[in-house]
């Protein structure tokens, strides 16, 4: 009856799972993507990208090196957006090859095309040559993504005042930019543009940034970004923005102060990339900002057949989660079982220096009452610090007073997004601080921070044998 057992809408993280998922179960799939390649904004514009231009802007400035050498060390004395630019390139060429023979591989089928709905079970598709067509299918999975919040107010140019789109194609580096917007995006450019000597103010009409994050972990954070000179105007809102003849941008914030500079990043939220979607004809409808309601369990959208995942469907908007997304949505659209996936995911972000979080945090335990211990290490107490010359970084986790068992782990500093998956590991399997007491870690590692963290915690909640 139907051409296909599952059609999916987008081919990032959450698509590209999903749609693999199926055809590995024997289902015939279908990928639709309007963009010139797979791999969705996660591989274009989003999560490689600005991962591959942070460690570019690291390698080259010589930032993880002056800790030993000074802050005035450089390993390239002139980096212009061209030398972050080739890297980019052949990063993404490699990413849409490995994506490519994935499909092919798993005999998926791709084609580009603007993809919308004709009824809940058929889309019609406008190729690039102009060539309509529709397809059938019994399930659809969107993983259509996101696309930056461009409001009236900020005139865009691509040039000066650009959204985290654009950031990539700018042709030189400016002295100075403003990024309005301390979210994870915002926070992410601002400091990889900072770590590149760039003079970088950070505007955000909320007087806090990164709530969900441990406050302990946003304070050292905070100390780390004042202490090499970034301004953060905090509950402070950009009222104008203007365009000079000079080329510069003026900036009439609320309460009356102005600022002036090379470039302004407007990075203050994203929009579900759903209005061309015709969903009204499929019977669903997006909120204000474009998302999908869906049931968490399940993915599915009040539709029964239609499903949706990834960025679309809102919080936690990472790639790791809508990966994940994609391949429950995918099992549950073709009537396979779907088993839960585990309670703790780590979330992380990718600034100078990096925080990544899994788990509760200490406000969290807080509100629900759980009488707790800290323990804390900071990576200059490891001899792996010393031989990296670190100077900052900070690994903390929370443990229950009543069963000892690890709650949360947040750490902010060099190689988080890696070492918290130790901690997420423990979580998850129900460890308690005796499994850091009482395991070997390699050493020197900046993995034995855990072990020395544990003790921290250990030592104020005493040892369980001598309580017993």
């Amino acid at each position: 009856m139907f051409q296909y057992d599952l059609v999916v809408v987008g081919s990032g993280p959450a698509g590209r799972r999903g749609a693999i998922q199926a055809a590995k179960l024997g289902k015939k799939v279908l990928v639709i993507e309007q963009g010139k390649r797979v791999g969705g904004v996660s591989v274009h514009t989003g999560t490689i990208p600005s991962k591959t231009l942070r460690e570019t802007a690291l390698n080259l400035s010589g930032w993880r090196e002056r800790g030993f050498y000074g802050r005035a060390y450089r390993v390239k004395e002139e980096i212009s957006a061209e030398d972050l630019r080739r890297r980019l390139l052949i990063t993404l060429d490699h990413e849409v090859e490995v994506l490519e023979h994935q499909f092919a591989r798993n005999r998926v089928q791709h084609i580009r095309g603007r993809a919308s709905f004709v009824d809940p079970s058929t889309l019609q598709v406008i190729k690039d040559d102009g060539e309509t067509m529709q397809v059938s299918c019994a399930s659809i999975l969107l993983a259509v993504g996101t696309k930056p919040f461009r409001p009236d107010y900020i005139p865009f140019d691509g040039r000066s005042v650009i959204d985290s789109d654009e950031l990539l194609d700018i042709k030189e580096l400016p002295r100075s930019m403003v990024v309005i917007g301390a979210g994870v995006i915002g926070i992410e450019y601002a400091t990889i543009f900072s770590a590149l000597d760039t003079a970088v103010t950070l505007l955000d009409p909320k007087s806090t940034m990164l709530d969900f994050i441990d406050k302990e972990i946003v304070e050292d954070f905070t100390y780390q970004l004042r202490d090499r000179n970034m301004k953060l105007l905090l509950g402070q809102k950009a009222d104008k923005v203007e365009t000079l003849d000079n080329g510069k941008v003026a900036l009439t914030l609320d309460n009356g102060r102005h600022l002036t500079t090379d470039m302004v990043l407007f990075a203050a939220g994203r929009m579900g990339a759903t209005d061309a979607l015709n969903l009204a004809a499929a019977g669903l409808e997006a909120d204000s900002r474009g998302r999908l309601k869906v049931n968490p369990e399940t993915f599915q959208t009040s539709v029964p057949n239609i499903y949706a995942a990834g960025d679309v469907v809102g919080f936690p908007s990472l790639a790791s989660t809508s990966m994940e997304q994609g391949r429950i949505a995918a099992r549950v659209a073709i009537g396979a079982i779907a088993k839960e996936p585990p309670k703790y995911f780590p979330y992380g972000i990718y600034a100078v220096p990096e925080i990544s979080t899994c788990g509760l945090s200490e406000e969290e335990v807080k509100e629900r009452g759980i009488p707790y211990e800290c323990g804390i290490a900071r990576f200059r107490e490891t001899s792996r610090g010393h031989i990296m010359g670190l100077e900052t970084g900070l690994l903390k986790m929370i443990f229950s007073l009543k069963t000892r068992r690890l709650l949360g782990v947040h750490i902010v500093g060099e190689g988080a997004t890696e070492l918290v998956h130790i901690g997420q590991a423990v979580l998850n399997l129900k460890g308690t601080v005796e499994y850091f007491v009482e395991n070997t870690f390699n050493y020197p590692t900046l993995a034995e921070a855990y072990k020395i963290a544990g003790l921290d915690a250990w030592n104020r909640m005493g040892d369980i044998k001598s309580e017993l």
